[in-house]
């Protein structure tokens, strides 16, 4: 299992940086590679909700399905693989001012097991942690982009 860690701070209150987080709707904004994210039956956030997703990482197509597995209002969202790409990622939010929050991420994968996998786990790591940087900036673009359109109506 590869595991990164990742955090960064955006300049909006935690209530909204959260909000836009948990809307499944905006995922394909800001995650790089995400091409397809939507829920897989009635319920679309919290504890239970389960999500279907592809990602390109070209030149291969990985098919996922996820659980939300823990889901605390403004401060935690846990995500857990139960069909297709084994992954988990682990979404922690705090207030670290009025307008401010800090986002810790913990995104973690399998490879497949032997020598092969080991070395592709190794090849994707950097691939991997360029594109939890990217899609750090991208969501805190946007997170910040969304407060301050509600501030200004």
């Amino acid at each position: 299992m590869v595991e990164i860690h990742h955090e960064g701070s955006c300049a909006a209150p935690v209530d909204v940086a959260f909000g836009y987080l948990d809307d499944y709707r905006t995922a394909t904004e800001w995650m790089f590679g995400l091409a397809e994210f939507g829920p897989a039956g009635e319920k679309d956030h919290g504890v239970g909700a389960v999500f279907t997703g592809t990602f390109h990482v070209r030149p291969v197509k990985l098919h996922s399905t996820v659980e939300c597995t823990e889901w605390r209002k403004d401060e935690l969202i846990a995500l857990e693989s139960i069909k297709g790409f084994k992954n988990s990622s682990r979404w922690r939010f705090l207030s670290t001012g009025p307008a401010s929050t800090r986002i810790e991420v913990r995104f973690s994968y399998t490879v497949p097991g032997g020598l092969a996998g080991r070395a592709l786990g190794k090849a994707l790591e950097p691939i991997v942690s360029m594109s939890l940087r990217h899609s750090d900036e991208a969501l805190r673009k946007q997170i910040e982009r969304r407060y301050q359109q509600g501030r200004s109506r």
